[in-house]
């Protein structure tokens, strides 16, 4: 954080701060005064998390509630970046005015990290690229974790399924695909990735619906709470009939499209049903 949070925020300020935060790959919020009073139009704010983990509100538009608004709507963004909130919202001042503030929330680069370079992983790393993530391969076998065999992903890492996120950066926009060669290490792996700190938007276990039963049974005796396995995608994918390995690719890719966009997995058609206009 460069300033106090109740000094103004200058442009280049602003954009320092959220260059940092993608530096940082961190998400952030700007939110800068559009319209009301002329001492306020023109001023901003960033929300970013601090060192403590929780969100911080830096710069100031010169009123306590509008700030405490802006703090409460930037937190909001940043605990839900699969929700798209941006745009104009409309606040009180502690005299009782109306202003108008545009909310943008800038969000990390997405990863994809997947666990496992087996026949699932090949199509997946080149559906995750084309759509734009950072593909990260692991596995723990040196025939399989190659850049010949991954030519689209940005990183190939070998490393053993008992720690394989030991050289790899989790955070805020990592989606985390587990598609090992046997239960028992995409289980290890999940194990680990739940007791970690940080919280991915995405984690997405194969495996048939008795053998993800058997591991969130074993998972729940361990103790960890329902809201951390809430956020579990397993089986993992879309219902789209797929039975191909790349059908599966496109199917998880959708299912973290879905989740990172905000989107309801309805076929456009019926969501938009043109057709009824008509009869």
């Amino acid at each position: 954080m460069t300033r106090p949070d109740n000094k103004p925020l200058s442009p280049v300020e602003a954009a320092a701060e959220i260059l940092a935060a993608q530096t940082a790959r961190e998400p952030a919020a700007v939110l800068a005064s559009v319209d009301g009073s002329s001492e306020m139009v023109g001023r901003r704010i960033v929300v970013r998390h601090s060192d403590n983990g929780t969100a911080a509100r830096i710069g100031s538009f010169g009123d306590e509630a509008v700030d405490q608004a802006s703090l409460s709507l930037g937190q909001r963004a940043l605990a839900d970046l699969s929700t798209r909130i941006d745009g104009l919202y409309e606040f009180t001042t502690t005299d009782g005015a109306e202003v108008v503030v545009y909310l943008e929330v800038h969000r990390p680069h997405p990863d994809l990290i997947i666990v496992g370079a087996g026949h699932i992983a090949r199509p997946l790393c080149a559906v995750g690229a084309l759509i734009g993530f950072q593909v990260t391969v692991v596995d723990d076998r040196p025939d399989f974790a190659t850049h010949e065999r991954f030519p689209e992903a940005q990183r190939v890492v070998r490393a053993a399924f008992a720690d394989p996120f030991a050289s790899i950066d989790i955070h805020s926009a990592s989606h985390i695909v587990l598609v090992t060669r046997g239960h028992k290490y995409d289980y290890e792996c999940l194990r680990r990735l739940l007791n970690m700190d940080v919280e991915p938007p995405y984690i997405g276990m194969i495996g048939s619906r008795r053998r993800v039963r058997a591991a969130f049974e074993q998972l729940v005796k361990e103790g960890l709470p329902k809201d951390r396995l809430e956020r579990v995608r397993a089986p993992l994918g879309l219902d789209i009939g797929a039975e191909t390995p790349a059908e599966i690719a496109v199917s998880v890719a959708a299912e973290i499209v879905l989740l990172w966009r905000g989107g309801v997995g309805l076929p456009l058609a019926e969501k938009e049903r043109v057709l009824e206009r008509f009869f």
